[in-house]
């Protein structure tokens, strides 16, 4: 291997990475449009959809975000009245994030959109499946 073949591109694990997540984001575009919320809005929902009530640090566990990203966020979803934010009566460093009635009724505006995307996305079942363990093992491996 010559010197600088490491800085070519098509030797680059994040690039296509990078370029996937963006064809990926780009595709959940205008579907997400439909329902007033960013991706970054959408992935909070689904934590929402199925934990009801969270605090602010096990959403950015799950969803590998910092504090600094997720305060704006749950502000701006506040203001849709799809969440609640509240502090912990016995530890105000502590933001529990609820669900609300309005972020509920969203689900079920919500619940074609994994479809929709599946069958944009031309891998067979078993590429997915591999895709899907392989993206999980280089994340928890951080």
């Amino acid at each position: 291997m010559k010197k600088y073949d490491c800085l070519k591109l098509e030797n680059q694990l994040c690039f296509p990475l990078y370029a996937a997540s963006r064809e990926i984001l780009r595709m959940y575009t205008p579907l997400l449009k439909e329902i007033d919320l960013t991706y970054t809005q959408y992935i909070v929902m689904m934590v929402m959809w199925e934990k009801k009530t969270v605090t602010v640090g096990e959403i950015g566990k799950m969803l590998y975000l910092d504090t600094g990203t997720l305060s704006p966020l749950l502000k701006s979803m506040e203001k849709k009245s799809l969440i609640k934010r509240q502090r912990n009566s016995l530890d105000e460093r502590i933001v529990e994030i609820s669900i609300t009635e309005e972020g509920e009724k969203l689900k079920e505006k919500a619940a074609s959109i994994p479809q929709k995307i599946g069958s944009c996305i031309k891998l067979s079942k078993d590429q997915s499946e591999f895709l899907y363990k392989t993206l999980y093992a280089l994340l928890n491996a951080q």
